[in-house]
């Protein structure tokens, strides 16, 4: 873990997927708390509009262009999110190796460095030995992050079906561990890790403003690492 090396303990990480047109002020936002995140996309589905109807609401689920993704996202990590977002377990053991390893390489060379992380597409059950076999045996991927909230700081060993510790629109609850983690004093490694989709954001018009009160709770302290998923992980 990257942070240990900082003599630090305690570290917060976001990871964010899809790649859509709102992780553009979310990014503005995490620059602003001097905040890291991993965005995590589908190469095959960037430049592509559509549309979410939630609560009766349209919600925009545009993704960034491909020619803007490097300059998007720069000072953050990109991150595999397969090809064409399809849930891997209904996945033949071909049809993995390419959604992941072409992702990959497809994401690199837009990115301009080797992307080695990823989160798993779709809800629901999305990943299991078989898939995470596959990955670690037959492509570039180091990491992988499901959606399974653990709802603690605890390091995994398994970091290619890492849990995150809550998903970012369980906002008390993530309030509630954002202030024990600030208070929480100890000598080994501990991650807090937060996940979600930023269009998500638009489904209320109050979310925006948790999400950064959240972020004015959780920054600019001195005993915790604020980085990418590669840099906490790995």
């Amino acid at each position: 873990m990257f942070f240990e090396n900082q003599n630090l303990n305690k570290a917060i990480t976001f990871s964010y997927d899809d790649g859509t047109v709102q992780d553009i002020r979310l990014i503005e936002l995490l620059n602003k708390y001097g905040l890291k995140c991993t965005f995590n996309l589908n190469s095959e589905l960037l430049s592509t509009p559509n549309i979410l109807i939630r609560n009766g609401n349209r919600i925009n689920q545009y993704k960034i262009h491909k020619s803007d993704v490097k300059y998007v996202y720069e000072g953050h990590e990109i991150a595999v999110h397969t090809l064409t977002h399809p849930n891997l377990t209904k996945c033949d053991d071909q049809e993995i190796i390419k959604q992941v390893e072409k992702d990959r390489c497809n994401l690199s060379e837009l990115a301009e460095y080797e992307i080695v992380g990823m989160a798993y597409p779709c809800g629901g059950t999305n990943n299991d030995e078989r898939v995470a076999d596959i990955i670690k045996n037959h492509t570039g991927i180091k990491y992988s992050r499901t959606i399974t909230s653990t709802e603690n700081f605890e390091p995994q060993t398994d970091l290619l079906r890492f849990n995150p510790t809550i998903w970012h629109l369980d906002f008390d609850k993530m309030m509630s561990l954002g202030e024990k983690f600030i208070e929480l004093k100890t000598d080994t490694p501990k991650i807090f890790y937060i996940w979600g989709h930023s269009f998500e954001m638009d489904y209320d018009s109050n979310y925006w403003v948790k999400l950064e009160n959240f972020f004015k709770l959780i920054s600019n302290k001195n005993d915790i690492f604020y980085g990418t998923n590669k840099e906490v992980l790995l």
